[in-house]
């Protein structure tokens, strides 16, 4: 039984996906959209390229966060000073920035190297449902 290996150079076509994050949790539409950046849903996928796609998430300002996580969760960021700490509720997050929070949601599910690195830059939130990316004709994704 052989093994195929994905090289770099077929990775060129890349697909469109689009995902409408009204009325799903966060967490959720945030795995989807991993599996999707990484390209682990192809048969072709191989660890050490680069075999993801594009994707598209709409509608952040109608993702949920079940449970108490709007008054429980924070979104932490240090400036590696003394007294640095920065900390955003994500009920305040949800209301002024979703699409930063499904952004932060994302990236925490990519690998933190070269490649996770690549992956984000082919993510797009939208707060609301227009987007700028018709003319690649997305495809929907349900979840």
């Amino acid at each position: 039984m052989s093994t195929t290996l994905a090289k770099p150079a077929e990775m060129a076509d890349r697909k469109w996906y689009v995902i409408d994050a009204a009325g799903k949790p966060l967490g959720r539409v945030a795995a989807k959209a991993a599996v999707l950046l990484r390209g682990k849903d192809k048969v072709t996928f191989t660890p050490n390229v680069d075999c993801g796609d594009h994707v598209i998430i709409i509608n952040c300002d109608e993702a949920v966060l079940t449970g108490k996580k709007l008054e429980k969760k924070f979104h932490r960021t240090h400036s590696l000073y003394i007294g640095g700490l920065k900390e955003t509720q994500y009920k305040k997050l949800m209301a002024e920035n979703s699409d930063k929070a499904m952004t932060y949601a994302v990236k925490g599910m990519i690998p933190s190297n070269t490649i996770g690195a690549k992956a984000l830059t082919r993510l797009h939130c939208y707060k609301t449902s227009e987007h700028a990316h018709a003319a690649q004709k997305p495809e929907a994704v349900e979840l």
